[in-house]
């Protein structure tokens, strides 16, 4: 039996229906009458696209960008959010919209944090 963590990401490769772990129970994530599929977080880019996370501390944030080149923002291909970790808890999060920059701005002075991105093709990198 696969041990769930706080935070994994859950799929229903049938209707996309997206469930993010808060609480562990014993249980198997269904949808659509099958299991759910955990996107696992990629951490090497590979292909023209860079989707690893770039980090930048300042005094009083972190700024985050999606590729040393930044990730397309068009209608079919786009980041859907960037996020906050420490401890396996999400901190914070920010949602992103086809068009926008792919990029965010948390008001957090904790460098103690993990970074994660979620691409509506690519699936989720940290």
């Amino acid at each position: 039996m696969k041990m769930t963590k706080l935070s994994e990401i859950y799929v229903c490769e049938i209707c996309g229906n997206r469930v993010i772990v808060d609480k562990i129970g014993a249980g198997t994530l269904v949808c659509c009458g099958q299991n759910m599929i955990l996107l696992e977080e990629k951490r090497e880019d590979i292909g023209k696209e860079k989707h690893k996370p770039v980090i930048i501390f300042e005094e009083n944030k972190i700024i985050v960008k999606v590729g040393e080149i930044p990730h397309p923002m068009e209608e079919a291909h786009y980041i859907e959010f960037i996020e906050l970790l420490k401890n396996n808890y999400i901190i914070a999060r920010s949602q992103l919209k086809p068009y926008e920059k792919p990029e965010a701005v948390f008001y957090i002075t904790d460098k103690n944090i993990r970074v994660r991105i979620l691409c509506n093709i690519h699936g989720l990198w940290t």
